[in-house]
């Protein structure tokens, strides 16, 4: 199975290639050389592997240029993340210790293979197969714009000075909507991308589910739930956690979410604009998925189901919401938003943990080759999660869009929605 065909012109995807590409640099405007070099953990990945990375993406699979034609035949092995049939690589964890090449030769590999993607489109040179991979390849850079700010924010969040990404960026005490309940009354209901348009492999194929009646919350948990959680225990209740849970709160010690300073009365947090005093009516965000569930039931409520939250979104305009191109890159409130059903803040501001794993829907089918390697092979130990972040690319969701997340992870800008039973 190949990427779904597009319907846009060679002169429009040339149009959205550059633009994409473009914002990727354009992100890494404010940066030092060093600050693209650096990988404190093994999910951040230094930003300079990002820049290559995404170009060897176009390079392999929509040039598919031989080892004799490529920029450089060394690319492939320091710069393919995860794909077995491509052949081996620089271990994910060591990609911060490659020096070289360096950044202006990543740069000059940008440059030529985005003359060689133009060229192709202008000389009509790329078949139907070829076009629907840039298509991927669009959408998979989007992918890794949103991952450069957060492993950036994870970079800098950690040195010991924590130094802003951007001082610039907009800030100011926010206002949270009144949470309440709104029910849905669930039935037999379509879920997944529909067949037409792009969509990862996962998201398919658009099946029919039964849904039993259920309560979303209105809005996203807020830093204040966060903080009535901490003063009632709840990093210090194991009754409130799975086991896997509660083993990763003593071994890592957590007693808040990440990028969190409770010194005393003082509370700060750490934002891609420095340290601030942490605002109550914020989103809470940067939870991994035990602390959500535990969160949830400590509220007397749960995670909603995957199915849940797309039969709530699927009329809900992706392109709204506090998202990345709004340039605060750090969640704001809900009280000025218009909700769509009752419900604020389904896209933009964090990603929202759901109860369930990540699977393949009923007859989904893997792309072919490599790029089958793409989700499958990550449909094992995941949980999903919805709705898109403020470090998410506007005109890159959907409703039916599954990010996925081992369950630990929290240098993401990942959430809480409650739900329950009617």
């Amino acid at each position: 199975m190949e990427p779904a065909p597009d319907a846009s012109t060679d002169a429009e995807l040339a149009e959205r290639f550059a633009a994409v590409r473009r914002r990727t640099i354009d992100l890494c405007a404010p940066l030092t050389v060093e600050d693209q070099l650096v990988q404190p953990m093994a999910d951040a990945s230094p930003t300079k592997w990002h820049l290559a990375h995404t170009t060897w993406f176009f390079e392999a699979f929509v040039l598919g240029l031989a080892s004799d034609a490529a920029f450089d035949p060394a690319f492939g092995f320091l710069f393919n993340s995860y794909y077995e049939a491509v052949g081996p690589r620089v271990e994910r964890a060591r990609r911060g210790m490659l020096s070289r090449p360096g950044l202006d030769r990543v740069h000059a590999y940008r440059a030529a293979i985005d003359r060689r993607i133009g060229a192709a489109l202008a000389e009509g040179a790329l078949d139907a197969e070829a076009r629907a991979r840039l298509e991927l390849g669009l959408h998979h850079e989007q992918q890794h714009q949103e991952l450069i700010l957060a492993d950036l924010k994870y970079v800098l969040g950690t040195q010991p000075t924590r130094p802003p990404y951007r001082r610039d960026l907009p800030r100011g005490a926010v206002r949270a909507a009144p949470a309440r309940w709104c029910t849905f009354d669930g039935g037999i209901v379509e879920i997944g991308a529909p067949p037409g348009g792009f969509a990862f492999d996962n998201e398919r194929p658009r099946h029919r589910v039964l849904v039993a009646p259920f309560r979303l919350a209105s809005r996203p948990i807020t830093n204040a739930d966060l903080l009535s959680f901490i003063a009632d225990g709840g990093y210090r209740e194991p009754r409130l956690w799975l086991s896997d849970g509660w083993h990763a709160v003593q071994a890592e010690q957590w007693t808040a979410p990440l990028y969190w300073e409770l010194h005393g009365g003082a509370r700060a947090i750490y934002d891609l604009a420095g340290v601030r005093e942490l605002d109550p009516a914020e989103p809470a965000c940067h939870l991994s998925y035990y602390e959500a569930d535990a969160v949830a039931r400590w509220a007397g409520a749960r995670l909603p189901t995957e199915l849940e939250w797309e039969l709530a979104a699927a009329r809900a305009p992706a392109d709204r919401g506090n998202l990345a191109d709004d340039g605060r890159l750090h969640p704001a409130g809900a009280a000025d938003g218009e909700p769509v059903g009752g419900l604020h803040q389904l896209f933009g501001d964090v990603w929202e943990w759901t109860s369930s794993s990540h699977a393949p829907y009923p007859g989904f089918r893997p792309l072919a080759g490599a790029l089958g390697e793409y989700n499958g092979k990550f449909m094992s130990g995941q949980q999903v999660l919805r709705g898109g972040s403020c470090l998410t690319p506007r005109g890159h969701l959907r409703p039916s869009y599954r990010n996925f997340f081992p369950p630990a992870a929290r240098w993401q800008m990942t959430g809480v929605r409650l739900a329950t039973d009617p």
